[in-house]
């Protein structure tokens, strides 16, 4: 938008009464990039907002509601800027810029506006917020302190004899966001409670009630959809922060705990997380599943969304969770729709992201979507590479989707397709053990390397590791290694290991709540007191000091922001929010469903308790016995009640003993129509048990880049390889790095140096990339980028007959793109790749990723090959950038290319309002072509 466009026609001079035409509004990471910063006309073309802001290195930008317009420093780079100096901003699309703030303070954005071609922003801090002396806790019966560190949390409660308590909680740690140091909440009478002689234990789960209760809304919304304005829906909202319902954010925290306390609110997001295609949109022969199209929604991401990233199957961990909780009647109509919904998207999935030679589904790690924080640095210039890897937390979350539509359609008497997911999941599950399990780590590799490589990476993380468990992925032996040897800090488990270098804490260097209540439910199930000790710890003090359940922490401080003033560009978590829903799940789920035990299935309710020697010891202390009262599981009210044993300076766990039912024994798993209405559960535990005591732990400094605890960055391989010999660039490694050499995705060479190496056995074509270890910690790089030594033969596109070095803005719903004939002389395996640029949006945004339908012809008109190919948001190039290939074995012979249409996440009706490029403007499946290539791979 030109610069003069966001004015009214009296606001193009410097007239008092001018204003903007277009509101903007001051939008960065101190606010949630909401919009509660308007910028105000303050006369002279002057426009202000001030903001209070916490410590931390906040990227910001200047942004309408609907971010049809921005305005930034420099469209290329980020700017950090100084206080009370000048910057002219252009009215463009770009990067954040930054300021850097080292104490809670008031800041004001100025915008001079007076030239509408040249806006000047200035940024001032203006003052210090008030100190409070009130003593939150005066007057209070009970008042108790708890030390972590150097820091001091102290919980209080006016009347230790309530029925339904008051708590309030203070901390001397600093705050992630500013406001006051204390907060107080309530227990509430349609809501359980815990009595556990800690006030501590009382009070946090009281607090998770409380922001469960301030999460569920009315209406959400957020700025990119329906012009930013509140939509009805009686939903969870993801965080102080986040007003939208987001589908793996939602549904790992229904999985966690939210779908026994409010299944109805649960399915009510679920939902509105399902969509159908749009009206009018033209359906290709290619496109599987109901005319409709209902499906689960893939959110915004990265490269345009689906099927770059494919976690949207989450959404059946929530599904499964809230079928379990509903009532009959309820759960009967929720699973007709939800069996719909995933026969649509696994049929969709297995065209789009599913490859058949490894048996693996394709797509971005779960949740950790923020590609330079967990892949290789060349990986955001090259979208299609992460498109292409597998990841071992999508592909488990594929397999319990499989799994959970298996048995819907079983309920629901098609035999036939229950029998075919079930199929497909059996045969899932192995290419999961054998194509991702790392004998010499004891772990799954969490990503494989791209297309032209696809080697398991040495990398790992938490929630894929705890997800492989907990869906019995991995077997008991397995499960006990994988507890057994993740890395923990001193603070509890990251979320990825190794960290990588010169990134911000966010995914990197950081611990989520809920991807640690993930790993206490595999720790819990195979009985590892030491993990689950670590995750009772890192849950409990992450609530007690942030007073709220954090959306993540740096992992070895456990602080909601470390501040490097020396690097402020590694400052973070780079964006946090108070009582982020996965991480109130996260906390709930701990207490009913690992301390108390309690857990639903279809068929009934299961007691599962695991309390461990030092939780006993050092939460519970004195107290006998500790209750959960007035829990309501399907309408029946629940109390249960378990006695403890003496306490014990041992480690260890103390196994289930008894369990009696309204005073009668009962099973761990009690059917629904053996649950009276009113239900009191006591268990008695037997004597102390050792466990699996093993866990790996790791220690470092909390700004350092030592190699025990970071991986080297990936090297790379000179353009000039030859199919004898490469050259290994370190890219920055020093001494005590050695590189592993892969061919064909095949370690074929380890610890050899950087510089010249030669493949004593070179095939006439083959694809090499490299690794990067460090010889002392064996912590390993991702890998570089591949280097192919076959014959490559670059072929034009074609309109009307002619060949065209640049087709623009191609893909339109119907359209048909068609290659010049290209002549393969040697027989072997290829890989057809389209040469594009697609600038619909930015890499990390937008639901607009191209998703094509690409026919390989011999001849004679027979195909040769068919398939999706991927051609993600790009940045610019000057001849574009390559999509996901399609592989095929071929004979020599005269072949033709071409493409038509399939579909991607804006054809679908939720994102008909969005804001930018295939919302409300219509679908956007387009892109610049340059031409398209045959690789000869092997």
């Amino acid at each position: 938008m030109a610069a003069a466009a966001l004015f009214s026609a009296s606001a193009a001079g410097i007239a008092d009464s001018g204003t903007l035409a277009t509101p903007m509004y001051l939008r960065g990471g101190f606010n949630g990039w909401g919009l509660d910063h308007p910028l105000a006309y303050k006369g002279n073309g002057v426009y202000e907002a001030e903001v209070l802001a916490s410590p931390g290195y906040h990227g910001f930008k200047v942004g309408s509601k609907d971010w049809s317009a921005e305005w930034v420093i420099d469209p290329s780079a980020s700017v950090t800027v100084s206080a009370g100096t000048s910057y002219k901003m252009q009215a463009k699309a770009g990067p954040e810029d930054y300021l850097l703030i080292k104490k809670t303070s008031i800041w004001r954005f100025s915008v001079d506006a007076s030239d509408p071609a040249a806006p000047l922003l200035r940024v001032t801090q203006t003052g210090m917020p008030p100190a409070s002396t009130d003593d939150p806790h005066q007057g209070h019966a009970l008042s108790v302190a708890i030390k972590y560190g150097s820091d001091t949390v102290r919980f209080s409660t006016p009347d230790t004899g309530a029925i339904l308590r008051s708590y309030t909680q203070s901390t001397t740690m600093p705050l992630r966001d500013p406001g006051p140091p204390s907060t107080t909440y309530r227990e509430a009478a349609d809501r359980p409670t815990v009595r556990s002689g800690s006030l501590a234990f009382d009070a946090l789960f009281a607090l998770a009630l409380d922001e469960m209760k301030q999460n569920a809304v009315a209406q959400i919304k957020d700025g990119n959809y329906n012009g930013a304005n509140a939509i009805d829906c009686d939903c969870f909202e993801t965080g102080e922060k986040w007003h939208y319902v987001w589908t793996r954010d939602l549904s790992y925290a229904a999985d966690l705990g939210l779908a026994m306390l409010d299944p109805e609110r649960v399915r009510n997001s679920l939902d509105f997380k399902l969509s159908g295609y749009r009206p009018g949109i033209a359906r290709v022969p290619q496109v599987a599943g109901s005319a409709d199209g209902l499906q689960i929604i893939q959110d915004t991401g990265s490269g345009g969304s689906w099927p770059v990233s494919t976690d949207r199957v989450a959404w059946v961990l929530g599904a499964e969770a809230a079928l379990n909780h509903l009532p009959p009647a309820q759960r009967a109509r929720f699973a007709a729709r939800a069996l719909e919904a995933l026969v649509n998207t696994l049929e969709n999935d297995r065209i789009a992201a599913f490859d058949a030679a490894s048996g693996l589904y394709m797509g971005e790690q779960s949740f950790l979507d923020w590609r330079d924080q967990s892949y290789a640095a060349w990986i955001v210039g090259d979208l299609a590479s992460l498109a292409s890897s597998k990841a071992l937390s999508t592909n488990v979350l594929h397999y319990k989707a499989l799994t959970l539509a298996a048995s819907l359609a079983h309920d629901s008497g098609d035999l036939a397709r229950s029998a075919k997911y079930a199929g497909w999941a059996a045969a899932l599950k192995r290419s999961i053990n054998q194509r991702l399990w790392l004998e010499d780590a004891g772990m799954y590799s969490s990503l494989t390397a791209p297309h032209f490589d696809g080697a398991p990476t040495h990398k790992f993380d938490w929630l894929g590791q705890a997800l492989a468990i907990v869906t019995g992925v991995a077997d008991g032996e397995r499960a006990r290694r994988i507890l057994a040897s993740y890395p923990h800090g001193p603070m509890g488990a990251p979320v990825i290991y190794p960290q990588q270098q010169g990134m911000p804490v966010y995914h990197n260097r950081a611990i989520w709540p809920f991807v640690t209540a993930y790993g206490l439910k595999a720790a819990s199930l195979h009985a590892n007191v030491s993990v689950a000790d670590a995750a009772y710890d890192t849950l409990m003090r992450g609530a007690a000091l942030n007073l709220s359940n954090m959306e993540n922490l740096e992992w070895i401080s456990g602080q909601p922001l470390l501040l490097d003033e020396q690097q402020p560009a590694l400052i973070g978590p780079v964006i946090n929010s108070k009582r982020q829903l996965w991480s109130v799940g996260g906390y709930l789920g701990m207490v009913i469903g690992n301390v108390f035990g309690v857990g639903v299935t279809g068929s009934g309710m299961e007691v599962r308790p695991f309390i461990t020697a030092k939780l006993r010891r050092e939460v519970f202390g004195a107290a006998s016995a500790i209750t959960l009262d007035n829990l309501s599981v399907r309408g029946k009210r629940i109390t249960v009640r378990i006695a403890l044993p003496d306490a014990t300076n041992e480690t260890g766990y103390y196994p289930l003993k008894t369990i009696t039912l309204n005073g009668a024994a009962t099973a761990q798993s009690i059917a629904w129509d053996q649950l009276p209405d009113n239900a009191t559960i006591d268990i008695a535990l037997g004597p102390l048990q050792q466990g699996d005591q093993r866990i790996r732990r790791v220690d470092a400094a909390s700004c350092a880049e030592g190699p025990d605890v970071f991986g080297p960055r990936e090297p790379s391989i000179a353009k000039e390889a030859t199919a004898a010999t490469l050259r290994i660039d370190a890219n920055g490694n020093g001494a005590g790095t050695v590189y592993n050499v892969y061919r064909d995705g095949k370690l074929v060479a380890a610890g050899v140096a950087a510089g010249e190496w030669r493949d004593r056995a070179p095939p006439a074509a083959a694809c090499y990339a490299i690794e990067a270890q460090f010889s002392v910690s064996g912590n390993r790089s991702h890998h570089s980028v591949p280097r192919c030594t076959g014959v490559a033969v670059e072929v034009p596109a074609m309109v009307d007959g002619v060949a065209q070095p640049h087709v623009k803005d191609w893909g339109k719903p119907g359209e048909r793109l068609r290659f010049g004939a290209v002549r393969i002389a040697q027989a072997g395996e290829y890989g057809a790749q389209v040469r594009y640029h697609n600038g619909a949006n930015q890499i990390n945004l937008g639901i607009s990723g191209g998703v094509k339908w690409l026919v390989l012809k011999d001849a004679s008109g027979r195909i040769a090959a068919q398939g999706v190919v991927q051609l993600p948001h790009a940045r610019t190039g000057k001849t574009g950038v390559l999509s996901t290939p399609l592989r095929t074995r071929l004979k020599p012979g005269l072949y033709a290319l071409e493409m038509s249409d399939f579909y991607n996440m804006s054809y679908l009706q939720s994102n008909s309002t969005f804001s930018a490029a295939g919302g409300a403007e219509g679908p956007s499946n387009k892109f610049d072509v340059y031409g398209a290539r045959l690789l000869h791979l092997k």
